[in-house]
């Protein structure tokens, strides 16, 4: 576990994303940006999964949306304090109820979502887990599923999953 002062920053290129600066003395004790997902605490009030991406000159960022970033009660250039440890998690994320359960009942469904790359993996359990509604993230999960079923193994996109090819 790695304790340490930050900002909070903006990505103009990417519409004012903003995130947490990650220097490069850290991003080098944590094991450089290979070192797979992690779990941050922010200011000791809100915890979640992430992993670091590049700025550049080794250092790195933490993307912190909006809802976040309101919790916080923070803006761009505020100061925050961030403790990241290893996430020894089986996907990075936690899946939904729907989604495992889906994916515990459809054998062709499991096999196929654990051979997806993780940030595929990740992506599916984003998109799954956006909604509120129960209802809305079975739906959104039997959607994803049995579009990934139909794609040629090797050949899963983002869009063919979504059901966009």
């Amino acid at each position: 576990m790695i304790e340490f002062q930050s900002h909070i920053g903006s990505l103009d290129y990417l519409l004012g994303v903003n995130y947490i600066f990650i220097p490069s003395n850290i991003v080098q004790k944590l094991g450089g940006f290979k070192a797979g997902r992690l779990i941050c605490k922010a200011n000791n009030t809100i915890e979640f999964q992430c992993g670091i991406v590049s700025l550049g000159e080794g250092n790195g960022y933490i993307t912190l949306n909006k809802t976040r970033l309101k919790k916080l009660k923070l803006q761009t250039g505020d100061s925050i304090t961030i403790r990241l440890e290893k996430d020894n998690s089986e996907y990075g994320m936690e899946l939904s109820d729907e989604l495992k359960e889906l994916l515990s009942q459809d054998h062709e469904a499991n096999l196929r979502f654990n051979a997806l790359k993780p940030g595929m993996q990740r992506y599916i359990i984003f998109y799954v887990s956006q909604v509120k509604s129960p209802h809305l993230r079975l739906e959104r999960a039997l959607l994803l599923l049995n579009n990934l079923k139909q794609i040629p193994t090797g050949k899963e996109t983002f869009r063919a999953i979504l059901g966009k090819e």
